[in-house]
Parts: structure tokens; C-alpha cells; sequence
């Protein structure tokens, strides 16, 4: 559910218990105060452990008892990855755990004593009083297909960094080495390529061989896509070649290793996206999804993931905000700034939109009419950038329609919502 500012007021009554967590790596500090602020018990200093959270847990317990308060809201600041588990067992005690923003407890440090010290201490205080004040947020926790997927999404993108890096570093290998390598194949990621590299890799190495002996390497893995041609050619390529020979021993080395190191995250990522595809189908609507021309798997599945369930949310402008591409004002009296987004939100959410508008608008015909329309229009065109924004937000209605009112896409419906004004006569 998505609290405005006066229900979240209203969450926090004189008989509520309000507790305020400062995260660690292995210690947390707490301090428990009343609706009004008054601190109710000294500082509880405990371990990031099962002995420590139920040591946190009987403290909550009996102030509630011995002040008289039936409810119990624990504020934290998310700090990183430490306060997944502390969120799992208040989850499991039934205690609810509310998230304040790193920005507004450094920014609200000074009001109490006018200093600018930090300290394990200080904290949990600063973040109680931002708790009583309403100003926090509800954290979301996706559960099943959801969970997996948040999961596997950074996963993909961490295995698919690891891969690109690896690929960089070959292709240094040939710009050093061997040149000419790449006007024979054109990319080094060819079956041909790859077995051939394994036993040769090398310009002194293919001029040994010879032509003869090239195809034959092919002709021995069974490969039909070469030949005597190909292999002619790459010999003729060698033979002139500006690679550098010294250190050859170590190159051959460092070739085994790189090949070794890219098959070995080309079979990861392959794994990863198999799993990312099987946690997909869970979702029928996603198939609906995946049935717009220039949406892929990748785009997806990363907004399955970051979004969650999305009938959690009543309108996709809420998605909108989620994604930090709600507007932005920056005016004052006569002045009139500049309209940008907010960039708050999960940005990972935003980058994956980002992303898979592109091929969107290259592939989707109607998306590229509404781009060009956008950059096109008379009256207030969009720049290119602004135009990929804006229809990423529509994107998202789209994506909204589908996974809660289980419709079908269609294109021409959409291009009708979309409100273009009269030209004059």
C-alpha cells in the first residue's frame, strides 16, 4: 500500500512504540522512544545474529509491556544489503519495519544538539523522530517468481559485465599480437575461430601450420563453415603481420587463460538467462509482454523484477515515480526552470527502461511514430532524449494495462490515446 504523508502521520498514535535502528555490518544500535519523542529506555547494543534479534525482540516486547503500548514501528536507515535479515525476522515476529532516507537523517543530524556529529548513537534517535514525523517508506519485499527474479536480474547484469570485460581484453590481445586476426573473422567468437585459437593462436604459429594444416584442424572438429579459403587467407594474413613477437611464450599463456576465463562466463551467463526465462513463463502475462515487437527477455524480466507485483500499485504513475522519472519543477516567483525528472527511485529501473525503449522505437512501428511525433510536434517538441523518456512512460501503462487487466496489446489503440491538438483551419 502506498501511504500519503497524513496516513503515515496517523500510523504512529500515543500508544505506538517507535524504535529507531542504526544498521551495521555485525552490531546495531536501537533506542525506543514515544509518539512525542520521549526516549523510554537506554541503548540497546546488539549482534547480527539469531541471539541478537531475539535479545532486540524480547527488549521491544517488554517496553511495550511495561509502557503500555499495543503496537510496535521499528525505522531503519537501509544501509546496503545488512538490513535484509533484521527485515526478514521483524517480518517473521509480525513487528513492522519502516525505511527512512539516508538523505534525511544526515540533512536532520544538527537539529537536536547543533552538531555535526555522526555516531552510532546519534543515529537511531535522528531516525525515530523522522519515523514519528511520517517521513518514511514502507519497504517491499517481492516474494516467489518476484524474489527469484530481483535476484537473478543483478546476477545477469554482474555475469554480463564479467563476459564484456573478458571480450575487451581479447580483443587488446589481438591488437597487440595479431592484428590482421580480425579482418579473416571478424569477431573471434566463431566456432572456427575459438578451436583454431585453442591450438594456434599466434601469426608464427598459423605460417607453421600452413594453410593445409589449418583446415585440417576444421575439417578434424567437423566444421563446414570453412575451409581451404578461409584458412588461405588467414595464412596470408599472418605472414604480413605487424603483431608483436617478443614475449610470445606468455601471449600463448594469456590465451589459454582468456579463452578459458570467456567460455567459462559465456556458459554462466547462458545458465543465468535459461533460469531467467523459466522464472518468466511462471508469469502468463509476461508472455503478452514479450509478444510486443522490440521487447525482449531482458527487458522483461528486469521489470519484473524491480517492480514486483504490480497490483500492489493503483496507477502506473506510481511506477512512474518508482523509476525516478516523475517531472521535476524548479521555479520561483517569475522564474521558470527547467522541467526535468526527479531521478529518485530505483535506478536500475529506470536504466532498464531506458534501454529497452531503443530498440523499441527502432523495431515497433507504432512506437516510432509516437517518437517521431513527439520530436516532430509543432508545439513544445520533445528532444530525442526527452522523447525515449516519455515513451518509456507509456511503456509502462502498457506493461501496467497488461499485468493487471490481462489484455492483450494493440497498437492501435494505443496510438489513439495518444492526444495530438487540432491544427488550426
Amino acid at each position: 500500500m502506498n501511504y500519503t504523508q497524513n496516513q503515515k502521520i496517523e500510523q504512529i498514535a500515543e500508544t505506538t512504540l517507535v524504535v529507531g535502528v542504526d544498521i551495521g555490518s555485525r552490531i546495531h544500535y536501537a533506542r525506543a522512544f514515544d509518539w512525542r519523542g520521549r526516549e523510554l529506555s537506554k541503548v540497546l547494543k546488539f549482534a547480527n545474529c539469531r541471539d541478537g534479534f531475539d535479545r532486540f525482540h524480547k527488549w521491544i516486547v517488554e517496553l511495550q509491556t511495561a509502557q503500555k503500548k499495543d503496537k510496535a514501528v521499528v525505522g531503519a536507515e537501509p544501509t546496503g544489503h545488512y538490513w535484509f535479515t533484521l527485515r526478514d525476522y521483524l517480518e517473521a515476529a509480525s513487528i513492522q519495519l519502516v525505511l527512512v532516507n539516508p538523505y534525511h537523517v544526515r540533512q536532520s543530524k544538527e537539529m537536536d544538539d547543533n552538531s555535526q556529529t555522526k555516531n552510532d548513537r546519534k543515529d537511531p534517535k535522528v531516525i525515530a523522530k523522522l519515523v514519528t514525523e511520517g517521513r518514511y517508506g514502507v519497504p517491499y519485499s517481492p516474494k516467489g517468481t518476484y524474489a527469484d527474479l530481483r535476484i537473478m536480474s543483478p546476477i545477469r547484469q554482474r555475469t554480463m559485465e564479467q563476459l564484456i570485460s573478458c571480450k575487451n581484453r581479447l580483443n587488446r590481445w589481438f591488437s597487440i599480437y595479431f592484428p590482421e586476426y580480425e579482418q579473416v573473422f571478424g569477431s573471434f567468437e566463431a566456432k572456427s575461430s575459438i578451436i583454431l585459437l585453442k591450438k594456434a593462436c599466434m601469426p608464427a604459429d598459423i605460417v607453421e601450420l600452413g594453410a593445409e594444416g589449418v583446415n585440417r584442424i576444421w575439417r578434424d572438429a567437423k566444421l563446414r563453415a570453412v575451409g581451404m579459403k578461409r584458412a588461405t587467407t588467414l595464412m596470408n594474413a599472418a605472414k604480413v603481420s605487424i603483431g608483436q613477437r617478443q614475449g610470445s611464450e606468455a601471449a600463448r599463456m594469456e590465451m589459454e587463460l582468456l579463452l578459458e576465463e570467456y567460455e567459462h562466463h559465456k556458459v554462466q551467463y547462458e545458465k543465468v538467462m535459461e533460469k531467467i526465462q523459466e522464472l518468466c513463463s511462471k508469469i502468463p502475462e509476461s508472455k503478452q509482454m514479450l509478444a510486443i515487437k522490440g521487447i525482449g527477455l531482458i527487458t522483461v524480466a528486469g521489470f519484473l523484477a524491480e517492480v514486483g507485483d504490480v497490483r500492489r500499485f493503483d496507477s502506473p504513475k506510481q511506477i512512474q515515480k518508482l523509476a525516478g522519472l516523475a517531472l521535476k519543477e524548479n521555479s520561483s516567483g517569475r522564474h521558470k526552470g527547467q522541467t526535468t525528472i526527479s531521478k529518485r527511485g530505483r535506478a536500475r529501473l529506470r536504466a532498464i527502461l531506458f534501454k529497452g525503449v531503443i530498440p523499441l522505437i527502432a523495431k515497433n512501428e507504432e512506437f516510432r511514430s509516437i517518437h517521431a511525433y513527439y520530436i516532430g510536434r509543432p508545439e513544445h517538441p520533445l528532444k530525442k532524449k526527452q522523447s525515449v523518456i516519455a515513451v518509456g512512460c507509456k511503456l509502462i501503462r502498457i506493461f501496467y494495462a497488461i499485468l493487471t487487466k490481462k489484455v492483450v496489446y494493440d497498437g492501435q489503440k494505443m496510438l489513439e490515446d495518444i492526444h495530438r491538438p487540432l491544427k488550426a483551419a
